[in-house]
């Protein structure tokens, strides 16, 4: 017996391909372009917004019949402002030299339009378990391209993957620097991420047509 129905199955495959919420639904930009100068931080963000969302969802879902209509947005926002609390806690106990790096755009979870969408558009409406495995779609989804896009702005931009040397040492001319290879330092600017994830949605979009014709 299938663990998921072909229903909830769609609930995590879709956000990851046809349905990605920063190439198809073009949301969560701003920390696309903000952290991803570094694979080790694009990691700590997409496991950030997966604990988040994933569990927001449960809650909103499990409250959803006693939300009064009218505040259900500052009860969201208080349900994700405690979420965001605990992960930036947890960063400043287990990886404080991270944690300030990220600091900021931690706090921004709060406002990423994927966390507050998914709570308003599929958690308010569905079940605890539908709940659960749409925010950890989505979070997918969303990790996978900040993780792509870190790993190619490290590594064409710092010539290091998390950290690690991987293209030789440009000071000593070993690996490939010795025939002449040079880090291109505008990958670590902000414009060289909103050029790479253009980049990804074109290859998306060009993989299906039909999702040109849709959005």
């Amino acid at each position: 017996m299938a663990i998921l129905s072909k229903k909830d199955s769609k609930l995590i495959l879709d956000p990851l391909a046809d349905n990605n919420p920063i190439t198809i639904q073009v949301l969560g930009i701003c920390s696309a372009l903000a952290i991803t100068a570094e694979l080790k931080a694009s990691i700590v963000m997409a496991l950030s917004v997966l604990f988040v969302l994933g569990l927001g969802n449960v809650v909103i879902s499990l409250m959803r019949n006693i939300i009064p209509s009218k505040i259900r947005i500052i009860v969201q926002l208080v349900v994700v402002a405690t979420l965001v609390i605990i992960v930036d806690q947890v960063l400043k106990a287990f990886a404080y030299e991270l944690s300030k790096t990220l600091a900021v755009f931690v706090g921004l979870i709060i406002t990423n339009c994927i966390i507050m969408g998914r709570f308003e558009a599929f958690a308010l409406g569905n079940g605890v378990w539908r709940s659960f495995l749409d925010g950890i779609g989505n979070a997918a989804g969303y990790g996978v391209i900040l993780i792509i896009v870190g790993f190619f702005r490290e590594l064409l931009g710092s010539g290091t993957l998390l950290g690690f040397p991987v293209l030789g040492n440009p000071i000593e001319k070993t690996g490939l620097y010795a025939i002449g290879y040079e880090n291109n330092g505008f990958m670590l600017l902000s414009p060289m991420a909103l050029i790479v994830v253009g980049i990804l949605i074109w290859v998306q979009r060009s993989r299906n047509p039909a999702l040109i014709e849709e959005n």
